[in-house]
């Protein structure tokens, strides 16, 4: 006969480290915000602009899902995509499990085929997210499905659209499933593991490229280089944008300060809203010329310099 206490006992916890990979602008910055209900990670037209690896926290019954956004991968040709690239494989081979994220409008091209062949070298379970199902036929996407299956086993795959969030509940109650039983490593309310410094840059950074994504080079950085909470409960914040040329110092200034001055505005709102706090957001632009090649900034975006 069943022990009572041991028929009453909780559910057990499971908790496990979900990594997205995928080409740029497949949609992986969306779908980890779609997960975590909030944004975490900054969404961009402009390719490459998801740097580090950025954690989202879900949770889905009594299971903790956390999910790691990482950069997109393509064809380095220079120091920082080096890092970039190099930081995707790592955080896919140590995460629990692997999704490859592949844009259902772009299909099987050169690179992403290429993706899929190195991913089959990642030991732990993979599965296959086809993202913006919304804009091809269905007869498409299931041709696309068997495709990349035989070309890369998955353990399961999943037709999203991650912006409008069809499907992303299925795929959220399947991971629940599979990822370790174990402890909870964040506390329940936790959404992302990134401080509040890093992520008011990546919204800075965000909102540089959103309005700027047609005249200026990815390789700008935010830093956020002070941050003071004052007597009223209020946040002054200090971040420093920092190009390569002052050309580009210009174009982030525009005339009469007025583009820096929009940025700014975007910025501060959606800072606030994140901090829930009042935020003096004070935006300054420096020329760093060679940034790129400073280990120091691959450390305070959170990337290895490469040594080579």
């Amino acid at each position: 006969m069943a022990d009572p206490a041991e028929a009453a006992a909780p559910e057990e916890t499971r908790c496990g480290f979900i990594a997205l990979i995928g080409v740029p602008n497949a949609g992986k910055s969306t779908l980890i915000n779609a997960f975590v209900g909030t944004k975490v990670s900054i969404v961009s037209h402009k390719v490459q602009t998801t740097r580090a690896l950025v954690r989202g926290i879900a949770v889905e019954g009594r299971s903790q899902l956390v999910f790691i956004d990482t950069p997109g991968i393509f064809a380095p040709r220079r120091r920082l995509d080096r890092a970039m690239v190099t930081t995707a494989w790592a955080g896919a081979h140590d995460a629990d499990l692997v999704g490859v994220l592949v844009d259902a409008r772009r299909g099987l091209d050169e690179q992403v085929s290429a993706l899929l062949d190195r991913a089959g070298e990642v030991r732990h379970g993979r599965f296959l997210v086809l993202n913006k199902i919304d804009l091809v036929e269905k007869p498409a996407l299931l041709a696309l499905a068997d495709t990349a299956n035989r070309r890369t086993s998955f353990e399961a795959t999943f037709m999203v659209s991650a912006l409008r969030q069809d499907g992303v509940a299925d795929m959220r109650h399947w991971l629940a499933a599979r990822v370790p039983p174990g402890p909870w490593h964040y506390p329940e309310d936790q959404v992302s593991d990134a401080p509040l410094r890093q992520l008011a840059a990546e919204i800075t950074r965000e909102k540089l490229y959103l309005r700027l994504h047609q005249e200026l080079p990815y390789h700008a950085t935010v830093e956020t280089v002070d941050w003071k909470e004052l007597k009223d409960g209020s946040v002054r914040i200090e971040q420093t944008i920092y190009v390569e040329r002052e050309s580009q110092r210009k174009i982030i200034l525009g005339r009469g300060g007025q583009t820096i001055k929009a940025i700014g505005s975007d910025a501060r709102r959606e800072i606030a809203a994140a901090v829930e706090t009042k935020v003096h957001l004070m935006l300054f632009v420096k020329v760093r010329e060679n940034w790129g090649d400073d280990p120091e900034r691959y450390r305070e975006i959170g990337l290895e310099f490469p040594s080579d």
